[in-house]
């Protein structure tokens, strides 16, 4: 190859530099790092990114609020275990999103909240900018971390940082802050790619202390009711097949959390999901698998577990051990590995549950599979829950690739019980903290990333929470089929305000058409009165492909007050003892 020339030299010294801004770097760094979806809101100052992501091959599914895009950048993470993407304007919009990354962060979903946000030196001033607010302080309380990026050469590694950090040890919330001024900073394009770098091993395995799992081991084997409580950690650690090893290997008895529904077959020999309470109260030893002894599992007291219990519970974060309850055997480390070391170090048939245990839980959930079986068989009018909810298990045990979603409060209560499961990771729910508002969000996440149909289950109060996002399901043309369980209240339809002409506070409109404003927006609505219609409907949609809902008629009167936890509500004054309101 012949030298350049002295003229040569000097022309190519006096050429522009190539120069890039922080839009690119944002939209590289994220490429680098294989992320392929983007779930938002666009505005000021954030469109342009969008759009950049969108003309560099990044999918973009664009939301009409952003928790629900929150929400469904958690459940992305939840069912990749890559970080899921939200991206949201300042202010207002990033409140908005903050509500998803709180509970993403609650349910140890991996997420990264971008969001766009006034200049520093007139938000640290007061100096009432658009949108002016100091979104790093007010997000750090409620996610795992907080970081803002200031100065554009820091982008590539504000975006590494954030992404590890969601996926890193326990998974959790992360919060990106990115100054308007930084997104439109120039720099040159060499240097700054030079600044971004792919990451290497973002979520390292962790694996247990040796002691530890003989500990565990030893007290497992010692046991003569011994129960094994499967949660959505469980579910999220992807180590389906060493699972169902050490569960069919000990022979012990298994309960799974409702979001860990078909990591082994809700069918399963081994599954005392329908001899729950039994099994809580009487077993002598528990192995908790990504499950905490939170208020879902009544924080392990008496009287509904056994006083004498002893707990091995298996987490990837310390500090969770004795969060309620004493923790015999603590296995610190990542549930794969744990789980592996576990069938490693035990000797054959050194943990091996009783028989007599198994089957005194077997024939209690015999006892209660024949109950339910005759609640099933009813078919009263108008419809109830039970009715619409064995149209939509029917039909989707001929589908195991459809996704459930499933809120409400007895929309989910009854669905939990009713609708089993047979393929991991296929139910998501209102998690940890019951939220109302996940369902559109989650079952838009579920349809982009898997690719499969979605049946979301709705109690229609639950379905306000996030229904506009029914256009963003017909927009993008997603499989996503939402069942409204609709009797016309919250919680219940009959409530009646005896004192003025104002609806009571738990009434909805009974005469509300969902199909109809599913109709609005292009896609199919169906209005089912009777399990048939159900069934009929439900038949129908899924094998369009295609969006669609089915507005079911459930009686007014059918439903509790808050569903299987009403025990939380105070103990309060009753209707009786209200003064009427004078007219």
């Amino acid at each position: 190859m012949t030298a350049p020339s002295p003229l040569e030299t000097a022309a190519n010294a006096d050429a522009p530099a190539e120069l890039t801004d922080g839009y690119h770097l944002v939209v590289d760094a994220l490429k680098m790092n294989d992320v392929d979806t983007i779930y938002g809101v666009v505005g000021i100052p954030i469109t342009d990114l969008a759009r950049l992501a969108q003309a560099q091959g990044i999918r973009y599914v664009g939301f009409r609020h952003e928790s629900n895009a929150g929400h469904a950048a958690a459940a992305a993470g939840y069912l990749t275990k890559k970080a899921g993407i939200c991206l949201t304007v300042s202010a207002p919009g990033f409140l908005n999103g903050l509500v998803a990354l709180a509970n993403a962060t609650t349910n140890c979903f991996p997420m990264v909240q971008i969001s766009g946000s006034s200049e520093r030196h007139l938000v640290d001033l007061k100096q009432g900018d658009y949108e002016e607010m100091d979104q790093l302080a007010a997000a750090q309380p409620f996610c795992k971390a907080a970081y803002r990026i200031s100065r554009v050469e820091d982008i590539g590694r504000g975006i590494a940082r954030a992404l590890r950090t969601a996926v890193s040890g326990r998974p959790g919330g992360v919060y990106l802050d990115i100054p308007a001024a930084v997104l439109g900073s120039i720099m040159d394009a060499e240097e700054g790619a030079k600044t971004l770098s792919r990451l290497v091993d973002p979520a390292p395995r962790q694996l247990p202390a040796p002691e530890s799992v003989d500990r565990a081991i030893e007290l497992l084997a010692g046991a003569q009711r011994p129960l094994i409580v499967l949660g959505k950690g469980a579910a999220y650690a992807q180590a389906d097949a060493q699972i169902r090893e050490f569960v069919e290997s000990t022979g012990i008895p298994y309960v799974p959390m409702s979001m860990a529904k078909g990591l082994l077959p809700d069918d399963h020999p081994q599954s005392a999901a329908t001899a729950r309470s039994l099994a809580l109260k009487k077993a002598d030893v528990v192995m908790l698998v990504g499950a905490r002894l939170n208020w879902l599992l009544n924080h392990g007291e008496a009287p509904q577990w056994n006083p004498d219990a002893k707990f091995v519970q298996i987490d990837i974060e310390a500090k969770e051990m004795d969060s309620n309850q004493p923790i015999a055997a603590p296995l610190v480390g990542d549930i794969e590995s744990v789980v592996e070391a576990l069938i490693e170090r035990s000797k054959p048939g050194q943990i091996a549950a009783p028989a007599a245990w198994r089957e005194e839980l077997g024939a209690r959930s015999a006892q209660n599979v024949a109950k339910m079986a005759e609640r099933l068989k009813a078919d009263p009018h108008p419809m109830q829950f039970m009715g619409a909810l064995k149209a939509v298990r029917d039909v989707i045990r001929e589908r195991p690739e459809v996704y459930l979603v499933n809120e409400g409060a007895n929309a989910l209560d009854i669905a939990r019980n009713v609708i089993d499961m047979h393929v991991p990771r296929h139910r998501l729910d209102s998690g940890t903290w019951g939220v109302m508002g996940i369902g559109m969000g989650y079952a838009i996440a579920a349809a982009v990333e898997s690719g499969q149909p979605v049946v979301a289950v709705e109690g229609d109060s639950a379905f306000g929470f996030s229904g506009m996002e029914i256009e963003t399901i017909c927009r993008y043309k997603l499989p996503v089929v939402t069942v409204i369980m609709n009797n016309g209240g919250v919680y219940r339809g009959d409530d009646v305000n005896l004192y003025d002409d104002a609806p009571s506070p738990t009434t909805l409109m009974s005469a509300a058409r969902h199909d109809v404003m599913f109709e609005a927006f292009g896609g199919k609505g169906y209005r089912a009165t009777t399990p048939a219609e159900v069934t009929a409907a439900l038949t129908e949609a899924l094998a369009s492909g295609g969006p669609a809902l089915i507005d079911c008629v459930i009686d007014p009167s059918a439903g509790t007050e808050s569903g299987h936890i009403a025990h939380l509500n105070p103990k309060g004054i009753t209707v009786g003892n209200i003064t009427p309101a004078k007219k």
